[in-house]
């Protein structure tokens, strides 16, 4: 079993990196790490970058997962190729422009794009965010499934991700003891759904409400409080079409043993407790 310890960073394409830094700066909060030739690093908490602009294919996009070692790094790059996956070595050049040791790239079922890391660097600085966003950090993604139920074997049996809970067939999972780090929604293609960032407390998510709409960014749902994870929340609308969260009070789930996955009805309230819709989502008694 391929053992993730935590999700990393975040790398999407962009054929507007002037645009994307602004956005990333003036209404989500990072602070530029680096500038570098096609390429912009982004801070939200004590890793030296969780969010890469590249100059290109919006389509471009890959998520990474931290492993513990080299050694659990080859075993992982063993057992998908004996699953039929095809896994690409990272360079000595490529592991430098993602700031880790070593890393594998791969395609998961639904063709998502995913990179296996070691040892992502850490900075000595303080994260300093570019506007008050009370931004902790980087903590998950939604990414597109084509089907869901397989898609949800492959991340529980041959990676150790386990289900918090499930939303009709969408299952929320965590690869540690927060409420989950993967979302699988289902789509007719692949590609990362949304992006999270926790924030300090309720006031920043309903401060970053109204100052995202002065700016006439397009709120997508929220604010509001998922039933699953407890979560207070904002999704919000970024360049090429990219959806980012904040959110503040997910649950941990510190007891494996004890712990069941509930099942949700696919409806409003299970996506929140407190009345808000999720824009251009076709939800049955969507009334």
């Amino acid at each position: 079993m391929i053992n993730l310890m935590d999700v990393s960073y975040v790398r999407l394409g962009t054929p507007d990196m002037e645009s994307a830094e602004t956005f990333a700066t003036s209404c989500l909060g990072l602070q530029v790490a680096e500038r570098a030739r096609k390429a912009l690093y982004l801070r939200s908490d004590d890793r030296s970058h969780t969010l890469c602009y590249t100059e290109g294919d919006p389509a471009d996009q890959a998520v990474a997962f931290e492993v513990e070692d080299e050694d659990c790094l080859q075993q992982a790059a063993a057992t998908l190729e004996q699953l039929g996956h095809r896994v690409h070595a990272g360079s000595a050049d490529e592991a430098a422009q993602r700031k880790v040791r070593a890393f594998i790239g791969f395609d998961d079922p639904s063709g998502n794009h995913i990179e296996l890391v070691v040892r992502p660097e850490r900075s000595g600085r303080r994260y300093f965010a570019s506007r008050d966003a009370g931004i902790t950090g980087f903590s998950h993604i939604g990414l597109n499934s084509t089907d869901p139920a397989r898609d949800e074997r492959f991340w529980t049996e041959v990676c150790n991700a386990r289900v918090s809970d499930r939303i009709g067939d969408i299952p929320l999972m965590r690869v540690n003891a927060i409420h989950h780090t993967i979302a699988l929604v289902r789509a007719p293609k692949a590609g990362i759904q949304h992006v999270n960032h926790q924030v300090e407390s309720s006031d920043d998510v309903l401060r970053s409400y109204y100052f995202l709409n002065e700016r006439r960014v397009p709120i997508v749902f929220g604010p509001g409080r998922h039933p699953t994870s407890g979560a207070r929340f904002l999704y919000f609308k970024g360049p090429d079409g990219m959806v980012f969260e904040y959110s503040v009070g997910v649950d941990e789930i510190e007891d494996e043993a004890t712990h069941r996955p509930r099942q949700f009805g696919f409806e409003p309230t299970s996506f929140c407790m407190w009345g808000s819709k999720p824009a251009g989502m076709a939800l049955p008694n969507d009334k």
